[in-house]
């Protein structure tokens, strides 16, 4: 993981501290950044981007053998009030300037959640001329799920894994992009300007 300017850390840091009150019973009341950090984690609303065989996986997880609601997970409609998209399946160059427009619509802090080896090597299609082989390069990725396809205990345990880093502060894959933004926009530009 990249290192977060110290300004970020300092600002994690303060909210962590929180305000500490004391009412006219003296019960003491700490606050934000913790609670704050508790809160997200338990309240991911999710925008999921179905670009391959993975989709198939995501039905199973609403049922109630596995009940994603009980994580606060609900699916959305529109990236405006997501805060986590799943890449689920090959991500080929036509599709990846559709998913870095999401995810640029998405609000702070946003997350992401790539299925299967296709995001990570490029999966079956790996020496495909138009199948992308490390997501990351283009766009950061919280956790990526390995297998072909992930069985939904995979999926759970992934979403577990994340709700940790959320609450550890550890899952900066927004604050990364932010900082390492032209590096990124940079290996993007270059793709779209070969095939475009």
């Amino acid at each position: 993981m990249v290192e977060v300017k110290n300004e970020e850390k300092e600002r994690i840091a303060s909210e962590d501290m929180g305000v500490q009150i004391e009412n006219q019973d003296g019960i003491e009341l700490r606050s934000f950044g913790t609670v704050k950090r508790w809160a997200t984690k338990r309240s991911l609303w999710m925008v999921h981007y179905c670009t391959g065989c993975g989709g198939i996986e995501l039905a199973p997880l609403m049922t109630s053998r596995y009940d994603m609601e009980r994580f606060g997970m609900h699916p959305m409609v529109t990236p405006r009030q997501s805060d986590l998209l799943l890449i689920t399946g090959y991500v080929n160059i036509k599709t990846l300037k559709r998913i870095i427009r999401t995810y640029e619509q998405m609000p702070d802090p946003k997350y992401v959640v790539a299925f299967g080896s296709c995001p990570i090597n490029g999966g079956p299609y790996w020496d495909s001329h138009v199948t992308i082989n490390h997501l990351d390069k283009y766009l950061p990725v919280d956790v990526y799920i390995a297998g072909c396809m992930p069985r939904p205990q995979s999926i759970v345990k992934a979403f577990d894994m994340l709700m940790d880093m959320i609450q550890s502060g550890k899952a900066d894959g927004y604050l990364r992009y932010k900082k390492y933004y032209d590096r990124y926009k940079a290996n993007q530009e270059k793709l779209f300007r070969k095939w475009w």
